[in-house]
């Protein structure tokens, strides 16, 4: 067996600690969002105004950062000067703005466990549209990683019955099921997109600005949604002590925030697929936690899922995806559309 290739893995000296703090940021998210739930797995407070919240969080915490190394003056000549990646982020925003929303509908129907496990079926859909996108043919290895993956999670969807040694589909497709598909394919799309624009549309663009070009359109986008609602003045009636009295929801924005800003870094200087492993790793965490926590048991289907899991983490680490020094292809694609977007 092949070893582990840490320096195509984490190509660069803080790599790692992108990949560990986005992992722990997204472990607290479902424990958070769990905590923060009433009786019957409801909510007491407007989750959609949380989102709204979150990415106003998001926006504040990014200009404020670019701001202590920039003039204001020079972020709004920016924002002037790349108008068109600005409205590109209009379609990643609102991707996000969905999946955020939803994560809220599908976690008060499945425990965190098993809603992590759902959205591991990405997987696949990230390498598809990778390739497409970045024009990378992935490798038999990587494929199979892949697949494995994908395979763990489906293990999860299986009432295994030992003394038939028969396997029964758990999986009852209905409206919740079509949300975490949704979901899915959000996560997806937005994910490879945004890794293109920051490494393509984006690549001569402040990162921080790029958070505040993404985080404008999302408050735009849930703006909208709240609008659609129909409930957009409503939504802010008694703030204070339905979402800042309570610390779990005060700290699931504050960890929602960290998340956004993190995965801007992890996308610029890793890669899409190797975030989808991340994901999957947080599933043994969360498992373990929410057990250690809720008392959510550890069944045969989870053990085994996760077994699978990690054994093609392991198998994909043996020959990563490298799509952050080896992209000249890409490159080449950034210089032609910088000089359309400087024009």
């Amino acid at each position: 067996m092949n070893i582990i290739e840490w320096k195509k893995l984490f190509p660069e000296n803080w790599s790692a600690a992108i990949f560990v703090s986005y992992m722990i940021l997204f472990v607290n998210q479902g424990i958070l969002v769990r905590w923060s739930q009433g009786k019957g797995s409801t909510y007491e407070y407007n989750t959609v105004t949380v989102v709204l919240l979150t990415e106003v969080l998001k926006l504040v915490v990014s200009i404020s950062i670019y701001c202590l190394g920039n003039d204001v003056k020079n972020m709004f000549v920016e924002m002037v000067k790349y108008k068109k990646v600005f409205l590109l982020y209009m379609i990643p925003s609102f991707l996000y703005c969905l999946y955020n929303n939803l994560a809220f509908v599908n976690l008060a129907v499945f425990d965190p466990t098993t809603y992590y496990l759902l959205l591991q079926f990405r997987v696949v859909i990230t390498g598809i549209v990778f390739q497409m996108v970045f024009k990378k043919t992935l490798s038999t290895r990587q494929w199979i990683s892949l697949i494995l993956l994908t395979v763990g999670c489906m293990v999860k969807q299986f009432n295994v019955n030992f003394q038939v040694s028969t396997i029964v589909p758990a999986l009852e497709f209905n409206v919740n099921t079509f949300f975490i598909f949704i979901q899915t394919l959000c996560s997806c799309l937005a994910g490879v997109y945004n890794e293109y624009l920051l490494k393509a549309q984006g690549a001569n663009i402040n990162i921080l600005l790029q958070n505040a070009f993404m985080y404008t359109d999302s408050v735009i986008c849930n703006l909208a949604v709240l609008t659609a609602q129909g409930d957009i003045l409503q939504s802010f009636d008694n703030v204070g002590p339905s979402i800042f009295s309570r610390p779990e929801v005060v700290l699931i924005m504050i960890n929602n925030a960290a998340i956004g800003i993190v995965t801007s870094f992890f996308l610029r200087h890793l890669n899409s697929i190797l975030k989808t492993f991340a994901s999957a790793l947080e599933l043994v965490f969360t498992a373990v936690l929410c057990w250690i926590i809720f008392g959510i048991p550890l069944d045969a289907n989870t053990i085994i899922a996760i077994a699978i899991v990690s054994y093609s983490i392991v198998l994909y680490s043996q020959s990563p995806v490298q799509n952050v020094q080896q992209n000249s292809a890409v490159e080449l694609d950034i210089q032609s559309e910088d000089r359309k977007v400087l024009v």
